[in-house]
């Protein structure tokens, strides 16, 4: 309301009242029930930064996958999710530009299994637990398949945007095949795991003998890397759940002014506008936490779950190294020529073993880390973005409380003066 539509005769001291509230009016005029708030200036230039870089890498793609439409399926045996995995590619190795597939969860295990067994020291993104998640009571709720529909949607996209794994013939059979259990055989690599966890068994026995330094500062980095994921994870989760808890209060809050307000002649208005103010706040604060539980959530635990993949990448670099230093002890102890030349085709076959697992690592180590600080810098500036918007809408809410009530001081010291 500006100054001009105030009665000729208010005061002066009743204008500068008012005028001091202009910044406040301003403020409040922001804020309205279908219409939120514009974004901060810093947070349209992260948009701006983040859109351009997803620009270019949409740009450099050329294959794109998309899991969607969960269905649930009833057997005698067992209850099972399947989903549909759609692909689109130009691709030359691949016969069709467009392929339409459903796949259930195991068949996902099959695919990373059969990718970590060709490639031991590459970092491959983590599936979803395959058991019920802490906080999920039941399996089949929408809340946990859409969770798990989006954990499948990210790991095969970190498939299909890795420079090797993209390639692999078990992607293409994965993304592809109709008839997708006649490519799936019994236990699927289940014998080469349980070789390698006799194996580390062993080694841990025996020991590495010299790590070179720069794996040994990987190792340091993932075990810091884990604890620390680890911890922002449990303490998002616990402000989530306070701040369901503090919902829920606030949910039984708004009401109890409104029914106060019924019983208040003199109160009943502003008593009103308080429990209006509190419902928005609810409606504001409700949806920042679905965005944290949606966007921020998903994100950290995903990343626990690489700090136990990248603990088991190392574990299996450190086996071949292992394995090549046992060779190689038992070369130098052999007497006849002919073990002598036996164990040297063994150990030159594990020392080439040995160079492309580290060649391997060193690559997808890079490539990691700049894949982790894209998603995790997109989901702190995302969750910034929400709280900002969120804080701003609270703030004009009760903004808009303030200067109602102070205006309408002024029009009753008016209406005393005349």
């Amino acid at each position: 309301m500006s100054c001009q539509t105030l009665p000729e005769c208010l005061s002066v001291d009743m204008l500068e009242e008012e005028e001091e509230e202009e910044d406040l009016e301003v403020f409040s005029k922001k804020m309205s029930n279908e219409t939120p708030l514009p974004s901060t200036p810093s947070s349209l230039v992260n948009q701006y930064h983040l859109d351009g870089d997803e620009e270019q890498q949409m740009d450099a793609k050329d294959l794109f996958v998309t899991v969607d439409k969960p269905e649930s399926h009833i057997t005698a045996l067992e209850t099972f999710i399947m989903y549909r995995v759609l692909t689109k590619t130009t691709r030359s190795e691949f016969d069709s530009c467009e392929y339409e597939v459903c796949r259930r969860y195991q068949d996902f295990f099959w695919l990373r299994s059969r990718l970590e067994e060709s490639h031991p020291t590459l970092i491959i993104h983590p599936l979803p637990e395959k058991f019920v998640m802490k906080g999920m009571v039941d399996r089949f709720n929408d809340d946990f398949i859409e969770t798990r529909k989006n954990a499948l949607h990210r790991f095969l996209n970190k498939m299909a945007e890795h420079p090797i794994l993209s390639f692999s013939q078990h992607l293409k059979v994965f993304l592809t095949a109709q008839d997708f259990q006649s490519h799936k055989k019994q236990g699927p690599g289940f014998l080469s795991r349980m070789s390698d966890t006799v194996r580390a068994v062993a080694n841990s026995v025996r020991g590495l003998r010299s790590r070179p330094e720069e794996f040994s500062v990987m190792q340091d980095y993932v075990e810091n890397f884990s604890n620390k994921i680890s911890a922002v994870d449990k303490v998002s989760q616990r402000i989530i759940r306070e701040q369901r808890e503090y919902l829920d209060e606030l949910k039984q809050y708004g009401p109890t002014y409104s029914q106060w307000a019924d019983t208040e002649e003199e109160l009943g208005e502003p008593l009103g506008r308080v429990a209006s103010c509190v419902e928005r706040c609810c409606k504001e604060t409700e949806t920042q936490i679905h965005h944290l539980s949606e966007v921020l959530v998903p994100t950290l635990h995903e990343y626990v779950l690489c700090g136990e993949v990248l603990k088991a990448v190392m574990r299996r670099r450190d086996n071949i190294q292992t394995d090549f230093e046992t060779k190689n002890e038992a070369l130098l102890s052999k007497k006849t020529e002919l073990e002598a030349s036996q164990l040297q085709d063994e150990v030159n076959v594990l020392a080439d073993r040995m160079e492309l697992a580290n060649n391997a690592l060193r690559g997808d180590w890079v490539h990691w880390q700049n894949s982790a600080r894209e998603d995790l810098k997109s989901a702190f500036i995302s969750t910034a973005d929400k709280n900002v918007d969120c804080y701003e809408q609270c703030l004009a809410v009760w903004e808009s409380f303030l200067l109602s009530q102070r205006r309408e001081d002024i029009e009753e010291r008016h209406e005393d003066s005349i």
